[in-house]
């Protein structure tokens, strides 16, 4: 299996989470009050985060590992660059990363 691990969301960073939710129109799947709302997406669960849960600046796929920690040392060896380090978030271990091409993705793994 890749480092990568599986497509496990994408994360788009939004300023009003009620609004948000009335745009995109998705089934919510799960709220954690003004912090976070994954959306049911289809194929893929769209994740909304608030402003106490931005770890990206952008809209950035996230992807969940089975260690966060040592997906971060594979792939920065691999040439990508560590935006944020991990961190234990309410509900999740997280990481922000970059690949060579510049393009920001977040590593997960429940808690």
């Amino acid at each position: 299996m890749s480092v990568l691990g599986k497509l496990g969301n994408v994360l788009i960073p939004v300023a009003d989470l009620d609004q948000a939710i009335a745009f995109y129109g998705l089934p919510v799947k799960f709220r954690d009050g003004d912090r976070f709302a994954a959306l049911d997406g289809g194929g893929v669960t769209v994740a909304l985060a608030g402003p106490a849960e931005q770890v990206a600046d952008t809209a950035a796929p996230s992807y969940k590992v089975d260690d966060v920690a040592r997906a971060v040392r594979e792939l920065a060896a691999r040439g990508g660059e560590v935006v944020r380090a991990p961190e234990e978030g309410p509900h999740e271990t997280r990481a922000v990363l970059r690949d060579p091409s510049g393009n920001v993705f977040v590593l997960y793994a429940p808690l």
